[in-house]
């Protein structure tokens, strides 16, 4: 497939999803950390036309000189922009200028594309891609997060419940110790933070091929897990009480029984299916009260082939840092990871809502941890 094929392929994935959105929907931003389905879809249009097409097309006409302030995330190299907790008060622009929006990047990145030759350029274009493909898996992940907080549980579509995935490996995984390189090592696409491949030395382990379901999280819920302190970090155990949590998210105790809510509306919990939503803290918890532990990312890469992997974001015990030798890009392009590597924790694998060939062992995803609004889970170690 060309780099103009798989870019045509990767804009039209966003636009798909939305065809079961209504106008009333694009616009709305429930909370500071989910941006509207427009904001998603300008945002990754303004990302091709401020770092491919101004800097590369002589005379390139602005589709409008206001998007630069409006759409751009938190780029501080690119100029001012829109506070994030101010995203959804634009309600102008309006949808439909935003879909004209990128049919004009796209129509001006097809022609751009057409002679391209430059190896940095079409690097920086793959960046673009997969840049869109993060943001796929956002709004859908945001859009859950503002149908899952509306009084009637919309239904997006009746086949996007995406929580009805179940485990197929029951086993464990005994890993011998000893001095193993992580990182990436191929001559495909990676991030920046992927980079400066190095030995870590790695004890005797045992990992789970699967995840926790929901029903093994039932039985935390009712041996009391929200409630004994012993099981909690101090932080998570102040957001629990600060918050009155007692469940993940999404759910609701109803005539005794769980309901959760999916994108194909509210269900009962699947017992069997893997549990989702649940934060740092609700991890660790967990994994106390079984008497084991989150994998650390390096023994989850390590441990990787032999797991069972890819239906949810899983939760590491390892906080985001730079791999030795890492090394940020000058200019904008060196915000997109190095300066968020404080006060978050590292996810490994991929989730039921991830784009189609947007994972690998080596992705280092990452979400402070009382983040729960992703398809994040647990695997357990000891």
């Amino acid at each position: 497939m060309t780099l103009s094929q798989t870019y045509k392929q990767v804009r039209q994935q966003s636009l798909d999803f939305c065809k079961h959105l209504q106008v009333e929907d694009f616009a709305i931003q429930v909370v500071k950390f989910a941006s509207p389905p427009k904001w998603h879809l300008a945002h990754t249009t303004w990302f091709f036309e401020t770092f491919i097409l101004i800097p590369n097309v002589k005379n390139y006409a602005y589709f409008n000189s206001n998007f630069n302030f409006l759409f751009n995330s938190y780029y501080n190299n690119v100029g001012d922009r829109v506070l994030q907790a101010n995203r959804g008060n634009m309600s102008r622009p309006t949808t439909n200028e935003i879909f004209a929006y990128r049919d004009y990047v796209d129509e001006k990145m097809q022609e751009f594309l057409r002679d391209l030759t430059d190896k940095k350029i079409i690097d920086l274009v793959i960046l673009g891609l997969n840049h869109e493909q993060q943001h796929q898996e956002l709004l859908i992940t945001d859009v859950k997060y503002m149908f899952g907080h509306n009084p009637i549980f919309p239904v997006l579509h009746e086949d996007f419940n995406l929580v009805n995935v179940k485990n197929t490996n029951l086993e464990s995984s005994n890993i011998n110790g000893g001095i193993y390189e992580i990182g990436y090592q191929g001559n495909e696409f990676c991030y920046d933070n992927e980079l400066g491949v190095h030995k870590v030395y790695i004890d005797d382990f045992e990992i789970n091929n699967y995840l926790v379901t929901n029903g093994d999280y039932i039985q935390f819920m009712e041996a009391g897990g929200y409630a004994d302190f012993n099981l909690w970090l101090d932080e998570g155990w102040s957001w629990v009480n600060n918050n009155q949590i007692n469940a993940p998210m999404y759910w609701h105790k109803i005539e005794d029984e769980w309901y959760y809510y999916t994108l194909s509306g509210l269900q009962k919990v699947d017992t069997e299916a893997i549990l989702s939503h649940i934060n740092y803290y609700e991890a660790n918890a967990f994994a106390e009260w079984k008497g084991m532990r989150l994998p650390t990312e390096f023994e989850w890469e390590i441990a990787a082939q032999q797991l069972d992997w890819g239906k949810r974001w899983e939760w590491t015990n390892s906080a985001y840092l730079p791999y030795p030798k890492f090394k940020k890009e000058n200019g904008a392009v060196g915000e997109y990871n190095g300066k968020f590597m404080s006060n978050k924790m590292v996810l490994r694998g991929a989730s039921v809502a991830t784009s189609k060939n947007h994972s690998r062992a080596t992705y280092r995803n990452f979400f402070n941890p009382l983040e729960r609004w992703q398809f994040t889970g647990i695997r357990l170690a000891k």
